[in-house]
């Protein structure tokens, strides 16, 4: 079933259509004083994280692998001080597509990302943050829950939720309103054994997803961690699952998809914005605000 990209855009702003962001959500956003690119996709993370150097081809493959070498070898303080330092320290200029998210403002966002500007989308009203967790004990879930009202955020039980209000899921965590991430191999392990077993998923949201579809944004499905999360968070999606936007899909991506339930829309997120209506001039980054 073919559909246009408006009415894609269109249904994410009447809350039919969840979108589900991936590295590719923060295109656009860059240092607000050096004009650098925040770090989002595999490779840009590992360069970032070992001071622009390549690591071994092994260890480029993925980041949770590069991620899981730097906590054998230097601890799981150093990974979490990287992560710290690039999303909840420095300053970085908005993405379009976040900008055009906090004015459609949908009920439910899933962002696989580590960065706060899904939250920041949301910061002028009351919402609910789900954040995954990993290898923490005493506690059943893979998961924290905190309310945000009057600009801060209260971790809450999950009883405590109100369901009238915009829920943003973030399984690999963010550093607000205090520092969670799922990052390394092993983080993966224990978190995505857990989401299979039905522990990394909050009761409210397991009801509230039945029968939704989604868009996927910025999101490569080439690599298998990014799948098994999409697949356990997406369980129990209506028919079709959705739509993704990927600019010339690989034959593994047009397989995984076409499985799921995923219609392939060879398009990008600056096609879906300007659908929707957005300006040419507000997809291009602020680089020449940079150092003035």
């Amino acid at each position: 079933m073919s559909i246009e990209l408006s009415d894609l855009a269109a249904a994410v702003q009447r809350g039919e259509l969840v979108p589900y962001l991936g590295p590719g959500a923060l295109t656009g956003a860059i240092d607000a004083t050096t004009g650098e690119p925040i770090p989002a996709d595999s490779d840009s993370m590992i360069l970032a994280m070992n001071n622009g150097r390549p690591m071994s081809p092994r260890l480029m493959w993925e980041f949770p692998r590069a991620a899981m070498d730097v906590e054998l070898k230097r601890g799981r303080g150093a990974l979490h001080r990287f992560l710290d330092a690039t999303y909840g320290q420095r300053s970085w200029t908005r993405s379009p597509l976040h900008d055009w998210i906090a004015g459609a403002a949908p009920p439910y966002v899933i962002d696989i990302n580590r960065d706060t500007q899904l939250q920041d989308s949301y910061a002028h009203c009351p919402h609910t943050l789900i954040r995954g967790i990993a290898r923490v004990g005493g506690t059943d879930y893979r998961f924290r829950v905190h309310s945000y009202d009057d600009g801060r955020y209260r971790e809450v039980e999950q009883a405590e939720v109100d369901p009238s209000l915009p829920i943003l899921f973030k399984p690999l965590g963010s550093p607000r309103p205090d520092a969670t991430y799922i990052a390394s191999d092993a983080d993966f392990v224990d978190y995505l054994t857990e989401l299979m077993g039905g522990f990394g998923v909050p009761a409210f949201v397991k009801s509230y997803r039945l029968g939704c579809r989604y868009l996927f944004l910025g999101l490569r499905l080439t690599r298998d961690t990014e799948r098994m999360v999409l697949s356990d968070l997406v369980y129990g999606a209506g028919e079709p699952t959705g739509w993704a936007l990927i600019p010339e899909p690989t034959e593994k991506e047009l397989r995984y998809c076409e499985g799921k339930g995923i219609e392939v829309i060879e398009a990008d997120i600056p096609d879906l914005l300007r659908a929707a209506g957005v300006a040419d001039e507000e997809l291009i980054p602020a680089a020449h605000e940079v150092g003035c």
